[in-house]
């Protein structure tokens, strides 16, 4: 058994495992579930599904329906989840991550999240040193035209994927995409799991572009660094020296 194993065993909490297990089991039901569905679902006894159960819905994180006999998720969680929003929730985690990085690799980097049809950079760091490539925070970056985008599309289900695209609108100087070809650029992606080429906007640069994950496998949101060589001096790391640093921020920010 390895370290991460031991840690795990060693600091179980069996009854919060359960509520949390019932809670995701819910989060997935539209119409919400019986007592012995959750109880065949769980593969747990009638009685320890029956003690949580009370506790959720007197914590009013479930409902009961008027019959009594079906359990569903209440909107508690999602008023907790808007007291401290999404997205600033994962640029408070993600800075720590993205400025080590950047004294690491000598490189800006910047976090993108889909916003209505595209991309918006939420979050930038510059790298040290006097001078550097930056995108500015707000900043509109194309869905189907940049490694960002495409990383952000790959990384998703089709049903999210289609939703994405049908909002998708072209920015300012973006050709024009060819479905099938978008594909075949998706399905590379998805299987190397990274973006890395010449930048769909500036000459001399290359992105590099990795998704952060939450569960399911799916795209939260995507890192990319634009990579500069610099011609004054060596760069240390270099091109895939600054890719391994960056896969490594990506891994520290996904979600299992």
């Amino acid at each position: 058994m390895n370290e991460t194993s031991d840690s795990a065993d060693r600091y179980r909490a069996p009854a919060l495992d359960k509520g949390l297990d019932i809670l995701e089991l819910l989060s997935a039901q539209q119409h919400g579930l019986t007592r012995g569905e959750i109880v065949a679902a769980l593969g747990r006894s009638q009685s320890e599904i029956y003690r949580m159960l009370e506790r959720l819905v007197a914590r009013h994180y479930v409902t009961r329906s008027p019959e009594g006999d079906r359990y569903a998720l209440s909107l508690k969680l999602f008023v907790l989840a808007q007291r401290h929003p999404p997205v600033d929730r994962l640029v408070a985690r993600a800075l720590p991550v993205m400025d080590a990085f950047a004294n690491a690799a000598e490189q800006s980097c910047h976090l993108g999240v889909y916003d209505r049809g595209n991309v918006t950079v939420v979050a930038q760091v510059s790298g040290p040193g006097n001078w550097g490539l930056a995108i500015r925070i707000g900043a509109r970056v194309s869905l189907v035209a940049s490694g960002s985008g495409q990383v952000l599309l790959a990384f998703q289900n089709e049903l999210r994927r289609a939703e994405m695209l049908a909002a998708h609108e072209p920015l300012e100087g973006e050709a024009a995409h060819e479905p099938a070809a978008l594909r075949r650029v998706l399905e590379r992606l998805r299987r190397s799991g990274h973006w890395r080429g010449d930048s769909h906007q500036a000459h001399g640069v290359t992105d590099i572009s990795l998704p952060v994950l939450g569960p399911g496998s799916e795209a939260l949101a995507v890192l990319t660094c634009p990579y500069v060589r610099r011609i004054d001096r060596p760069m240390r790391p270099d091109l895939a020296g600054t890719q391994a640093l960056l896969t490594r921020a990506a891994e520290t920010l996904s979600v299992e």
